[in-house]
């Protein structure tokens, strides 16, 4: 597939059910791609399952990665790259996973506004979907995977960001509730 060109705005966007383990696959890479340090004009979001909640986001790009759960048919932790416009193309097994509104819906409801941001969709075949917030080892052996063809659909140099992609993975989680700080008197 052609390579992104660097103009505009890139957002990557990590969707998925962080509670049903290789569901929230899109939310893990965004957890890690969020500490690349990446060039202006790229920004990376995890969509969590808020659906219609992101449509301002995807009004803003220009160029969209949507990073999911996909539903193939292939071995487990199969990898699938396509562009959102080959989606007619594709047989009716390929589907991202189910959220309140379905994020290629979203993207549709952009035309009625402007032309839809070119869409590229990067699915992972899960392997388990049961209760928890860890992936499964097949899957999340393949996070420096999914991570170099984000970056490759992108149109950035994976080999720019080997230690970050190689390095220890960030696992995604709730938000740390912190007590607000006293009042000093």
């Amino acid at each position: 597939m052609d390579q992104t060109e660097t103009r505009g705005k890139t957002i990557v966007l990590g969707v998925g059910n962080l509670l049903l383990r290789d569901e929230g696959v899109g939310v893990h890479v965004a957890a890690n791609l969020m500490e690349f340090p990446l060039p202006e004009g790229f920004e990376v979001i995890e969509g969590g399952t808020d659906g219609f909640k992101l449509f301002h986001l995807i009004m803003e790009a220009d160029r969209l990665i949507v990073v999911d759960c996909v539903k193939g048919g292939g071995e487990p932790a199969s990898i699938y790259r396509f562009d959102l416009d080959d989606y007619d193309h594709f047989p009716d097994i390929y589907k991202t996973s189910v959220h309140q509104i379905s994020i290629d819906e979203v993207i549709t409801l952009t035309g009625a506004f402007r032309e839809p941001p070119r869409t590229t969709v990067i699915g992972v075949e899960p392997a388990e979907i049961e209760m928890s917030m860890d992936l499964s080892p097949a899957v999340e052996a393949k996070l420096p995977r999914i991570m170099e063809l984000v970056l490759e659909t992108a149109g950035l140099d994976p080999d720019r960001y080997r230690d970050r992609i190689e390095g220890p993975l960030v696992r995604p989680g709730p938000p740390q509730y912190q007590a607000p700080e006293e009042p000093e008197e």
